[in-house]
C-alpha cells in the first residue's frame, strides 16, 4: 500500500496576554467562553487545538501545526479571530485587544502531557504566581533574552 499524504506533527506551546496585560479575563465564566470559542474557531479553521487555558491576563494554548501553516499565522488567526468575536458581543466593558507579541516553543511528544497538564492548571499555579514571574521562570528555564531594538 502507497501512502501519498503528508504527516506532520509538530506541537508548538503559545502564549500571549491582554493589551498592557489589562486583566480583561478575570471571570471564570468569560474565560470559559473564550477559550470554548477559540477552540472552536481554530476547527473550523483546520488548526488542532489540543487544549487551551489561561487566566485573567493571558492564554496558553497548546497547538499541532499542520503541513500547510505556520506559527505566526496561527497566532495571528486565533488572537485575531477572538479579540474580534469578544469585542463583536461586548464580552468586555472597555475594547479588548491582545498584545501583538506573544511566545511560542516546540514541544515534544514525549513533553505534551506534561504541557497540557501545566496549560490546564493555570487557575490553581495563578495563585501564588503572577504572570511576569511565569514569564521570567520561562525565560531562565529557555535561557531567553530579551532583545532590544
Amino acid at each position: 500500500m502507497t501512502y501519498t499524504m503528508s504527516w506532520v506533527r509538530v506541537y508548538i506551546h503559545f502564549v500571549f496576554s491582554t493589551k498592557n496585560r489589562t486583566p480583561f479575563l478575570s471571570s471564570k465564566e468569560l474565560r470559559f467562553k473564550v477559550f470554548e470559542h477559540i477552540k472552536l474557531n481554530a476547527k473550523e479553521k483546520d488548526i488542532w487545538m489540543d487544549c487551551v487555558n489561561g487566566y485573567h491576563d493571558h492564554t496558553h494554548c497548546l497547538v499541532s501545526l499542520g503541513v500547510k501553516q505556520n506559527i505566526s499565522d496561527i497566532a495571528r488567526l486565533i488572537k485575531g479571530e477572538s479579540s474580534f468575536w469578544i469585542n463583536k458581543n461586548k464580552l468586555t466593558k472597555e475594547k479588548f485587544n491582545w498584545q501583538d507579541d506573544y511566545w511560542a516553543v516546540g514541544v515534544s511528544e514525549s513533553h505534551v502531557a506534561e504541557v497540557r497538564n501545566y496549560i490546564h492548571s493555570q487557575e490553581e499555579r495563578h495563585r501564588t504566581f503572577t504572570f511576569s514571574e511565569e514569564i521570567d521562570n520561562f525565560m531562565k528555564k529557555y535561557g531567553w533574552k530579551i532583545i532590544k531594538e
